[in-house]
């Protein structure tokens, strides 16, 4: 299931919709729970859109609304852009699920522990390689050097 590209889309749409609305990510997968099957199916189609329209409609569809997370601005350094982010995510959920699974790795990683220390920017835990946080997420802990 290497270089998934429905995989990566469906991640970084996620991560799109979670900065726009200011909502955590895990919060996103829960309200979008009904379309995360079409979402990553349809990948190519929506792919052809602008995402700013897709991450419209389904927000609309879904009724997603304004939060108040933001882990953006008290950052100290460059914030990587949300397709980084979907990639860093796709790459772990292809790393740790059979594509079988996906949907419903994509519910279980972004509500892991390990989600939300990679979506700390003030880190550098999103720029690890994929290996690594592959077996940080089996280990369930940060593996020192």
């Amino acid at each position: 299931m290497k270089n998934n590209d429905n995989l990566f889309y469906t991640c970084s749409l996620i991560e799109y919709i979670a900065r726009r609305s200011k909502n955590c990510r895990d919060d996103i997968v829960k309200c979008l729970d009904a379309d995360l099957k079409r979402i990553y199916s349809y990948a190519d189609v929506f792919h052809c859109e602008p995402i700013e329209k897709v991450a419209d409609d389904f927000m609309q569809r879904n009724a997603i609304s304004d939060g108040n997370f933001d882990n953006l601005t008290g950052c100290k350094f460059i914030v990587p852009d949300y397709w980084d982010i979907g990639e860093v995510f796709s790459r772990l959920i292809e790393d740790c699920y059979e594509e079988k699974n996906v949907i419903q790795g994509i519910k279980e990683v972004y509500g892991s522990w390990l989600a939300k220390r990679i979506l700390n920017f003030n880190t550098d835990l999103y720029y690890q390689s994929r290996e690594y946080l592959a077996l940080c997420y089996k280990e369930g802990r940060i593996i020192p050097d």
